[in-house]
């Protein structure tokens, strides 16, 4: 069974081999130069908040000044999000579909080979072979990103430099970090095996199955991981100087000022008036006749707070550990209605 299992996945398997080669090749001829560039910025070596803002923000600089290293950080990103659906689209689905389409299975179950055992191997082995590829990417995606990640939140980029100023909590760059992608590749291939059972359907499972990943990965990053641990949150009071964000649409307004909270995902931040109400307006009469300045010194004599929802940077691993459960979990669970639906349903 095993080498009938291999036989079956091979194609897969050469062509995911391979393009983990060519992205390995690429990681590790740039990585030096990444590595390098972070030693000579010394961010590794700095003490205090302004040094170390510095030598983050003369790292990128010299990072973004070479496109392929720019090119590489996103392309990283886009490989980790990838790579599980792929997993469920291109291993899973067809996994145990393309055989009852094709009736092949009917044919090891005579040769002395149960029901049991076929799943088992095939889901196994596979399944395996899924958790592996996704963790050995996340390995080499992880080890050339790091300095990067170490700086971002540090000295920030902006819109200018094509790196955004997030931390490895961010919801962009969570999920192609750490241990994560080994559960969600389990989940999605376990998926997609159970879809194709279901459906019994080859291309029909296939798309069910990415659609599926892609929904249940954008509801769980949005709306179920925030309240995974409860958030933390800050209050701070709002003076002019510290406003960066000011909107206003006639009678409503929203401010905000800057976080120094490095790393951390923010979650929300809003405006509260000395009694605690959430403030949206009226808005100052000087913001409609007077200039920024002004509006900004009417807003400091209202003297409003900021109240901050986030989670602290500290929680990465513990939301990685926490996340990959649940995934796993629901891989093993999908994996048992497979086994059950091939051993009691399928004729």
């Amino acid at each position: 069974m095993i080498w009938l299992t291999w036989r079956q996945a091979r194609a897969q398997t050469i062509t995911a081999v391979a393009a983990m080669a060519a992205l390995a090749i690429a990681l590790v001829v740039t990585g030096p130069h990444v590595a390098d560039l972070y030693k000579s910025s010394g961010l590794a070596a700095c003490r205090g908040q302004a040094g170390c803002s510095n030598a983050a923000t003369t790292f990128i600089g010299d990072l973004t000044s070479g496109h392929i290293d720019v090119f590489l950080f996103h392309l990283c990103i886009g490989v980790m999000y990838l790579a599980p659906a792929l997993i469920g689209v291109f291993w899973g689905a067809p996994l145990i579909t393309r055989e009852l389409e094709t009736n092949t299975f009917r044919l090891a179950w005579t040769q002395s080979v149960t029901r049991t055992r076929w799943i088992a191997v095939k889901l196994g082995a596979i399944g395996l072979a899924t958790m592996a590829t996704a963790g050995l990417l996340s390995l080499m995606t992880s080890w050339w990103a790091a300095p990067v990640d170490k700086a971002l939140p540090v000295g920030g980029g902006n819109v200018g430099t094509g790196l955004g100023a997030f931390g490895r909590l961010s919801p962009l760059l969570f999920g192609a970090r750490g241990i994560a992608p080994v559960g969600y590749a389990a989940f999605a291939f376990a998926l997609g095996v159970t879809v194709g059972v279901l459906i019994r359907r080859t291309l029909p499972a296939m798309a069910v199955t990415v659609g599926s990943f892609a929904f249940v990965q954008i509801v769980w990053s949005n709306w179920i991981r925030p309240h995974l641990i409860t958030p933390l949150t800050k209050i701070g009071p709002i003076t002019p100087a510290k406003i960066n964000s000011l909107m206003i649409n006639v009678n409503h307004i929203r401010v905000t000022t800057a976080v120094n909270l490095p790393g951390a995902w923010i979650l929300s931040r809003r405006a509260i008036t000395t009694t605690g109400r959430t403030y949206t307006g009226p808005v100052p009469h000087a913001c409609h006749t007077q200039g920024i300045r002004a509006c900004n010194a009417a807003i400091g004599r209202l003297h409003l707070k900021q109240i901050v929802t986030y989670q602290p940077a500290s929680r990465f691993w513990e939301f990685q550990w926490y996340e990959t459960a649940v995934f796993l979990a629901a891989a093993l669970a999908l994996a048992g209605i497979s086994f059950w639906w091939v051993r009691r349903r399928l004729t």
